[in-house]
């Protein structure tokens, strides 16, 4: 794969071919596409992940979905106020731009070191796949020891575009997250049949 500098990002976002057109919209400012990445706003919607009463998560529970998306507290922030993330507190937050990926690029979320210096880890599921269109969840971690004051529509990551060495013939985007326009919550219904096979597996070289 080939890092897309300023130039080539220019030219995949104004691509007269949809097919082939990288979107990241809105960009707000020009200077949004860097040297060799594209500044990602925060959103304005949160997941914030409460400490649950239970002994834990336990993806081989069949109730597990219900009991994740009962972890999560939704919080809208308005642009011009804030949300202040506290040291060692996890919380769901999205990008402010939509963004479409076209089969011939794929790309990795980064965070921005000015925020990793004060501490937040931004971005932890890095990779995004060709094919992907909707608003990037972000995993928002404090990992300092002062509280972070998180404003909506500040850039808080970016997005390094790299170009395939062609096109691929595998472009379905993972429907766990399909379109999304916030944050999503975890979904591990993969997982879960995954858990399933291997402890019939499990059961099967028992009786060997």
């Amino acid at each position: 794969m080939t890092l897309l500098q300023h130039e080539a990002l220019v030219t995949a976002l104004t691509e007269t071919d949809f097919d082939k057109r990288l979107v990241v919209t809105p960009l707000l400012e020009d200077d949004q596409v860097g040297e060799a990445s594209i500044d990602l706003r925060l959103g304005t919607e949160f997941l914030l992940l409460r400490r649950t009463l239970q002994a834990g998560v336990d993806v081989g529970d069949p109730g597990f979905q219900a009991q994740v998306d009962d972890l999560y507290e939704k919080i809208v922030t308005p642009i011009g106020e804030g949300l202040w993330l506290h040291p060692q507190q996890f919380a769901l937050g999205a990008t402010f731009e939509f963004v479409r990926l076209p089969p011939t690029l794929g790309a990795y979320v980064l965070g921005r070191s000015s925020w990793g210096r004060l501490g937040l880890l931004v971005a932890t599921a890095v990779m995004v796949q060709p094919g992907f269109a909707g608003s990037l969840t972000l995993e928002l971690v404090n990992e300092g020891d002062s509280p972070v004051l998180l404003y909506p529509g500040l850039t808080i990551a970016q997005l390094a575009v790299h170009s395939l060495h062609a096109q691929t013939a595998f472009t379905k985007a993972d429907p766990t997250y399909r379109a999304p326009t916030g944050p999503q919550a975890a979904r591990l219904a993969k997982e879960q049949r995954a858990l399933e096979k291997i402890s019939k597996l499990g059961e099967s070289l028992t009786r060997i």
